[in-house]
């Protein structure tokens, strides 16, 4: 007897710790994006992305304008300036293919660079909420979807927003 009642004990242990523990969920991309960091950066990168469109507008409309000088000209020509303006509109197509490229790299890396504090800042102020709130588990909804929600995890999403100041 005395077995069995140690027994229902040790099994009904981690019922009550279950019990007792809480989850909670938010979702980050309600947070970042009134982030006025997040508004900032967004800003900075339109701007340089504008510039690198701009500059990729302005060599792709030289190569067309020398393109077409050259199929206007290209009967015309001797063989030696043909085959030197051929291999000169083929310098600029690569260099602007490179040029794209390197854009390209450098518009994620800005990306990264400026969105790593404010991915900080929110995880620095999700973990302060986690331990005000007593929670084991916060589930980000926009990483991580959740077939289920019951009604005993705890939606932290406002508290994130005022930890960090917003409204």
């Amino acid at each position: 007897m005395l077995k069995k009642l140690l027994l229902a004990a040790i099994l009904a242990l981690p019922l009550g710790v279950m019990a007792q523990t809480k989850f909670g969920h938010m979702n980050s991309q309600d947070i970042i994006t009134v982030m006025p960091e997040f508004t900032k950066a967004q800003a900075d990168l339109d701007a340089m992305a504008k510039q690198y469109q701009e500059e990729m507008q302005r060599t792709q409309d030289e190569f067309t304008k020398k393109y077409q000088e050259y199929l206007a000209q290209a009967d015309s020509l001797p063989k030696n300036i043909a085959e030197r303006r051929q291999k000169e509109l083929q310098d600029m197509d690569q260099r602007q293919q490179q040029f794209q490229q390197e854009a390209y790299q450098a518009m994620q890396k800005a990306q990264q660079d400026a969105l790593a504090p404010i991915y900080q800042k929110l995880e620095t102020a999700v973990q302060a909420v986690g331990k005000a709130e007593g929670v084991i588990y916060i589930f980000d909804l926009s990483r991580t979807p959740l077939a289920y929600i019951g009604s005993e995890s705890i939606d932290l999403t406002a508290k994130v927003k005022a930890q960090l100041g917003i409204k």
